[in-house]
Protein backbone atom coordinates (compact mmCIF):
# COMPACT_ATOMS: atom_id res chain seq x y z
CA UNK A 1 0.00 0.00 0.00
CA UNK A 2 1.06 3.93 -0.65
CA UNK A 3 1.76 6.23 1.55
CA UNK A 4 0.37 9.48 0.88
CA UNK A 5 -0.13 10.89 4.23
CA UNK A 6 2.37 13.34 3.56
CA UNK A 7 -0.40 15.22 1.96
CA UNK A 8 -3.69 13.84 3.40
CA UNK A 9 -5.22 17.03 5.43
CA UNK A 10 -1.52 18.23 6.27
CA UNK A 11 -1.18 22.21 5.82
CA UNK A 12 2.18 22.33 6.89
CA UNK A 13 3.21 20.39 3.30
CA UNK A 14 0.98 22.74 1.77
CA UNK A 15 2.27 25.82 2.88
CA UNK A 16 6.03 24.47 2.00
CA UNK A 17 4.95 23.39 -1.30
CA UNK A 18 3.54 26.61 -2.50
CA UNK A 19 6.81 28.30 -2.55
CA UNK A 20 8.21 25.33 -4.43
CA UNK A 21 6.30 25.24 -7.24
CA UNK A 22 6.42 28.79 -7.73
CA UNK A 23 10.38 28.55 -7.81
CA UNK A 24 10.07 25.82 -10.27
CA UNK A 25 7.36 28.18 -12.41
CA UNK A 26 9.80 30.93 -12.11
CA UNK A 27 12.91 29.31 -12.72
CA UNK A 28 10.74 27.98 -16.32
CA UNK A 29 9.92 31.79 -17.10
CA UNK A 30 13.65 32.78 -16.15
CA UNK A 31 14.87 34.02 -20.14
CA UNK A 32 11.97 32.68 -21.66
CA UNK A 33 10.35 35.43 -23.97
CA UNK A 34 7.19 35.85 -21.76
CA UNK A 35 5.23 36.49 -25.03
CA UNK A 36 4.75 32.87 -26.17
CA UNK A 37 1.16 31.31 -26.03
CA UNK A 38 -0.04 28.87 -23.39
CA UNK A 39 -1.54 26.34 -25.65
CA UNK A 40 -3.94 25.07 -22.31
CA UNK A 41 -4.70 28.49 -21.54
CA UNK A 42 -6.15 29.78 -24.63
CA UNK A 43 -5.52 33.14 -25.42
CA UNK A 44 -2.45 33.22 -22.54
CA UNK A 45 0.76 34.28 -23.28
CA UNK A 46 2.99 32.89 -20.19
CA UNK A 47 3.09 37.12 -19.43
CA UNK A 48 -0.30 36.37 -18.64
CA UNK A 49 0.10 33.52 -16.84
CA UNK A 50 2.75 34.76 -14.38
CA UNK A 51 0.38 37.85 -13.80
CA UNK A 52 -2.51 35.49 -13.14
CA UNK A 53 -0.63 33.57 -10.64
CA UNK A 54 0.70 36.22 -8.59
CA UNK A 55 -2.56 38.35 -8.71
CA UNK A 56 -4.10 34.68 -7.31
CA UNK A 57 -1.25 34.54 -4.54
CA UNK A 58 -1.88 38.00 -3.34
CA UNK A 59 -5.42 38.16 -3.61
CA UNK A 60 -5.59 34.87 -1.54
CA UNK A 61 -3.16 36.11 1.50
CA UNK A 62 -5.41 38.82 2.21
CA UNK A 63 -8.27 37.00 2.52
CA UNK A 64 -6.37 34.63 4.61
CA UNK A 65 -4.88 37.81 6.40
CA UNK A 66 -8.36 39.01 6.81
CA UNK A 67 -10.15 35.87 7.53
CA UNK A 68 -13.16 36.62 5.64
CA UNK A 69 -16.29 34.75 6.88
CA UNK A 70 -18.37 35.99 3.77
CA UNK A 71 -17.96 36.21 0.08
CA UNK A 72 -15.22 39.39 -0.45
CA UNK A 73 -17.16 41.71 -2.42
CA UNK A 74 -14.20 42.90 -4.63
CA UNK A 75 -11.10 40.93 -5.84
CA UNK A 76 -8.97 44.04 -5.73
CA UNK A 77 -5.96 44.28 -3.98
CA UNK A 78 -2.65 46.21 -4.24
CA UNK A 79 -0.93 44.05 -7.22
CA UNK A 80 2.42 46.23 -7.13
CA UNK A 81 2.90 44.88 -10.83
CA UNK A 82 6.66 45.53 -12.14
CA UNK A 83 7.09 48.63 -14.43
CA UNK A 84 8.66 46.65 -16.55
CA UNK A 85 8.04 42.49 -18.29
CA UNK A 86 11.45 41.17 -17.06
CA UNK A 87 10.47 42.15 -13.48
CA UNK A 88 7.82 39.50 -13.66
CA UNK A 89 9.86 36.59 -12.37
CA UNK A 90 11.10 38.32 -9.19
CA UNK A 91 7.87 39.88 -8.49
CA UNK A 92 6.26 36.15 -8.72
CA UNK A 93 8.87 34.81 -6.33
CA UNK A 94 7.81 38.26 -4.07
CA UNK A 95 3.47 37.04 -4.31
CA UNK A 96 5.16 33.60 -3.14
CA UNK A 97 6.59 35.27 -0.02
CA UNK A 98 3.66 37.38 0.90
CA UNK A 99 1.52 34.00 0.46
CA UNK A 100 4.29 31.95 2.81
CA UNK A 101 4.29 35.31 4.95
CA UNK A 102 0.48 34.74 5.13
CA UNK A 103 0.11 30.94 6.22
CA UNK A 104 2.75 31.71 8.55
CA UNK A 105 0.31 34.08 10.22
CA UNK A 106 -3.00 31.82 9.75
CA UNK A 107 -4.11 28.91 12.06
CA UNK A 108 -5.09 26.16 9.43
CA UNK A 109 -8.03 25.22 11.43
CA UNK A 110 -9.88 28.88 11.75
CA UNK A 111 -12.73 28.94 10.72
CA UNK A 112 -13.49 30.67 7.18
CA UNK A 113 -15.32 31.66 4.56
CA UNK A 114 -14.52 29.08 1.09
CA UNK A 115 -16.32 28.96 -2.16
CA UNK A 116 -15.63 24.94 -1.41
CA UNK A 117 -16.38 21.98 0.80
CA UNK A 118 -14.19 23.40 3.02
CA UNK A 119 -14.91 25.86 5.39
CA UNK A 120 -11.53 26.68 6.78
CA UNK A 121 -8.19 28.64 6.18
CA UNK A 122 -6.74 25.22 5.21
CA UNK A 123 -9.24 25.69 1.94
CA UNK A 124 -7.09 28.39 0.35
CA UNK A 125 -3.47 27.16 1.62
CA UNK A 126 -4.45 23.73 -0.65
CA UNK A 127 -6.12 25.68 -3.36
CA UNK A 128 -3.46 27.80 -3.72
CA UNK A 129 -0.60 25.17 -3.74
CA UNK A 130 -2.96 23.59 -6.99
CA UNK A 131 -3.60 26.65 -8.69
CA UNK A 132 0.36 27.12 -8.96
CA UNK A 133 0.90 23.70 -9.53
CA UNK A 134 -1.05 23.36 -12.88
CA UNK A 135 -0.03 27.14 -14.19
CA UNK A 136 3.73 25.22 -13.52
CA UNK A 137 2.73 22.39 -15.37
CA UNK A 138 1.27 24.98 -17.89
CA UNK A 139 4.16 26.91 -18.58
CA UNK A 140 6.32 23.16 -19.22
CA UNK A 141 3.19 22.28 -21.99
CA UNK A 142 4.14 25.39 -23.52
CA UNK A 143 7.70 24.75 -23.61
CA UNK A 144 7.29 21.45 -25.22
CA UNK A 145 8.02 19.78 -22.01
CA UNK A 146 6.80 16.68 -20.03
CA UNK A 147 5.73 17.73 -16.59
CA UNK A 148 6.30 15.84 -13.66
CA UNK A 149 4.48 15.24 -10.05
CA UNK A 150 4.70 13.72 -6.88
CA UNK A 151 2.16 10.90 -7.36
CA UNK A 152 1.18 11.41 -3.92
CA UNK A 153 0.92 15.19 -4.03
CA UNK A 154 -1.31 14.08 -7.71
CA UNK A 155 -3.73 12.08 -5.86
CA UNK A 156 -4.44 14.75 -3.21
CA UNK A 157 -5.18 17.16 -6.03
CA UNK A 158 -7.29 15.24 -7.66
CA UNK A 159 -9.16 14.64 -4.31
CA UNK A 160 -9.08 18.37 -4.18
CA UNK A 161 -10.37 19.07 -7.66
CA UNK A 162 -13.20 16.29 -7.15
CA UNK A 163 -14.52 17.53 -3.52
CA UNK A 164 -14.74 21.16 -4.65
CA UNK A 165 -16.21 20.67 -8.11
CA UNK A 166 -20.01 20.43 -7.21
CA UNK A 167 -19.48 23.83 -5.08
CA UNK A 168 -17.62 25.86 -8.32
CA UNK A 169 -20.80 27.12 -10.25
CA UNK A 170 -20.40 30.75 -9.04
CA UNK A 171 -17.61 30.73 -11.81
CA UNK A 172 -18.11 27.68 -13.72
CA UNK A 173 -21.65 27.51 -14.39
CA UNK A 174 -21.27 25.36 -16.58
CA UNK A 175 -21.16 22.36 -14.05
CA UNK A 176 -24.59 23.08 -13.61
CA UNK A 177 -24.79 20.27 -17.06
CA UNK A 178 -23.68 17.50 -14.79
CA UNK A 179 -26.71 15.81 -13.74
CA UNK A 180 -28.38 12.54 -14.41
CA UNK A 181 -30.53 9.69 -13.33
CA UNK A 182 -27.58 8.16 -10.58
CA UNK A 183 -25.14 7.94 -13.66
CA UNK A 184 -21.73 7.18 -12.12
CA UNK A 185 -18.29 7.59 -13.13
CA UNK A 186 -15.21 6.25 -11.62
CA UNK A 187 -11.70 7.77 -11.74
CA UNK A 188 -8.97 5.58 -10.67
CA UNK A 189 -5.11 5.78 -10.55
CA UNK A 190 -3.35 2.78 -11.48
CA UNK A 191 -0.05 4.02 -9.33
CA UNK A 192 -1.73 4.34 -6.15
CA UNK A 193 -4.84 2.74 -4.19
CA UNK A 194 -8.39 3.46 -3.88
CA UNK A 195 -9.82 6.23 -6.33
CA UNK A 196 -13.32 8.41 -6.57
CA UNK A 197 -16.93 7.39 -7.64
CA UNK A 198 -19.12 10.23 -8.91
CA UNK A 199 -22.75 10.12 -9.29
CA UNK A 200 -24.83 12.51 -11.61
CA UNK A 201 -28.26 12.89 -9.93
CA UNK A 202 -31.27 15.01 -11.24
CA UNK A 203 -30.66 18.01 -9.04
CA UNK A 204 -26.75 17.63 -8.21
CA UNK A 205 -23.95 15.38 -8.61
CA UNK A 206 -21.87 14.18 -5.57
CA UNK A 207 -18.34 12.39 -5.22
CA UNK A 208 -17.06 10.21 -3.11
CA UNK A 209 -13.39 8.48 -1.79
CA UNK A 210 -13.31 5.26 -1.99
CA UNK A 211 -10.72 2.87 -0.22
CA UNK A 212 -8.57 0.00 -1.36
CA UNK A 213 -11.15 -2.11 -0.04
CA UNK A 214 -14.29 -0.27 -2.02
CA UNK A 215 -12.32 -0.53 -4.96
CA UNK A 216 -11.61 -4.42 -4.28
CA UNK A 217 -15.50 -4.79 -3.84
CA UNK A 218 -16.26 -3.56 -7.12
CA UNK A 219 -16.35 0.30 -6.99
CA UNK A 220 -17.56 0.86 -3.19
CA UNK A 221 -21.65 0.26 -1.59
CA UNK A 222 -22.60 -2.31 -4.33
CA UNK A 223 -22.52 0.97 -6.82
CA UNK A 224 -23.18 0.13 -10.78
CA UNK A 225 -20.44 1.81 -12.17
CA UNK A 226 -21.56 3.45 -16.03
CA UNK A 227 -17.94 4.55 -17.22
CA UNK A 228 -14.43 4.49 -15.79
CA UNK A 229 -11.07 6.23 -16.35
CA UNK A 230 -8.11 4.59 -14.87
CA UNK A 231 -4.63 5.90 -15.15
CA UNK A 232 -1.39 7.15 -13.50
CA UNK A 233 -2.35 9.76 -10.80
CA UNK A 234 -0.20 12.96 -12.45
CA UNK A 235 -1.77 11.99 -15.80
CA UNK A 236 -4.93 11.84 -14.44
CA UNK A 237 -4.91 15.11 -12.72
CA UNK A 238 -3.67 16.75 -15.62
CA UNK A 239 -6.60 15.03 -17.44
CA UNK A 240 -9.21 16.50 -15.01
CA UNK A 241 -8.33 19.88 -15.37
CA UNK A 242 -8.73 19.76 -19.13
CA UNK A 243 -4.66 19.65 -19.66
CA UNK A 244 -4.67 16.24 -21.30
CA UNK A 245 -6.58 14.73 -23.48
CA UNK A 246 -8.82 11.35 -22.69
CA UNK A 247 -7.93 10.00 -25.96
CA UNK A 248 -4.72 9.53 -25.12
CA UNK A 249 -2.56 6.48 -24.59
CA UNK A 250 -2.14 7.33 -21.07
CA UNK A 251 -6.00 6.32 -20.09
CA UNK A 252 -8.03 3.31 -19.95
CA UNK A 253 -11.53 4.37 -20.65
CA UNK A 254 -14.39 1.67 -20.63
CA UNK A 255 -18.02 2.50 -20.02
CA UNK A 256 -20.39 5.28 -21.53
CA UNK A 257 -18.86 7.29 -23.76
CA UNK A 258 -21.68 10.02 -24.10
CA UNK A 259 -21.64 10.86 -20.24
CA UNK A 260 -17.62 10.85 -20.43
CA UNK A 261 -18.18 13.54 -23.21
CA UNK A 262 -20.55 14.72 -21.01
CA UNK A 263 -18.25 15.23 -17.63
CA UNK A 264 -15.23 16.40 -19.66
CA UNK A 265 -17.38 19.26 -21.56
CA UNK A 266 -18.61 20.64 -18.40
CA UNK A 267 -16.01 19.77 -15.40
CA UNK A 268 -13.10 21.51 -16.28
CA UNK A 269 -11.85 25.33 -15.24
Amino acid sequence: MSDDSRWASTPPAYRDAVPAETARLVALVQGVDLATPVPSCPGWTLLDLVRHTGSVQRWFSVLLRQRVQEPPRSREVELRLPAHEDGYADWLTASSAEATAAFAETDPDAPMWAWGADQHARFWIRRMLFETLVHRVDVQLALGQRPVIDPGLAVDGIDEFLVNLPFAASFAPWTAHLRGDDETIRFRCTDRDGGWLVRLRPDDFVVERLTEADEGAGAGKDAVVDATVEGASADLLLLLYGRFGRTSDAFKISGDDDLLLRWFANSAF
